[in-house]
């Protein structure tokens, strides 16, 4: 009897020890993951062309670069493992300032990725699921003798209207005008134009509902 107890407590104790090194090691990662996160007042934060007050960028991030390019404004979470880039390689000298704009209390989904080329306009108060792509980039593919990465990568400036929602997974494509208050279905892709106050969903993203001042919301039939 006096053995099985002693083999119950040492289970016991090794139980215990487990749970506080869990606990430890957690702690520790959360404030890492805190520290080395970019807010306002860290020095990357300064490489920024605006970093607004209330805004943070959540460590671990996958790939970001010529952050001068790259404005963002107040009270604006971007999630773990986003790549946010303004042009092809660290160090490139853009046409245009500003490549990226993301506005105030915006939430960037985890896992996404904002490659800005020429132009991405994200507006005030646009939230995103996780893993949503939005480029202002394409790729030429028409001359079949040249690998598709050599051919001409024609680029189109893309908008997100004010208080927007794009769902888990949605694409947003160059040239693409999404505008206010507009609902993305999850997995979607976005090649066109979305207009104000609609609700857009599949590949090509479609308009299923929309709102109008004088009939409030109607659906939208497809053939």
């Amino acid at each position: 009897m006096s053995q099985a107890f002693n083999l119950i407590q040492r289970d016991y104790d090794v139980c215990v020890a487990r749970n506080i090194l869990g606990d430890l090691v957690a702690n520790l990662w959360q404030i890492f993951r805190f520290k080395a996160s970019i807010s306002p007042e860290s020095k990357r934060a300064k490489g920024f062309g605006k970093f607004g007050t209330g805004s943070i960028i959540l460590f671990p991030f996958t790939t970001i670069f010529n952050e001068k390019y790259i404005q963002i404004g107040k009270n604006t979470m971007i999630g773990e493992h986003v790549a946010l880039s303004a042009g092809m390689m660290p160090g490139q000298e853009c046409l245009t300032n500003p490549v990226v704009r993301i506005g105030d209390r915006c939430l960037i989904g985890r896992g996404s990725g904002i490659v800005g080329h020429l132009s991405i306009d994200v507006g005030n108060d646009v939230w995103t699921g996780h893993h949503v792509y939005i480029t202002d980039q394409s790729h030429g593919y028409e001359d079949v003798t040249i690998p598709i990465s050599l051919q001409t990568q024609p680029e189109k400036s893309v908008s997100i209207g004010d208080g927007s929602w794009l769902g888990h997974g949605v694409v947003v494509l160059p040239g693409s005008k999404i505008g206010r208050n507009v609902a993305v279905g999850a997995n979607s892709v976005v090649t066109g134009e979305l207009p104000d106050y609609c609700v857009a969903v599949g590949s090509p993203a479609k308009v299923i509902r929309q709102y109008s001042p004088d009939s409030g919301w109607s659906a939208k039939k497809h053939f």
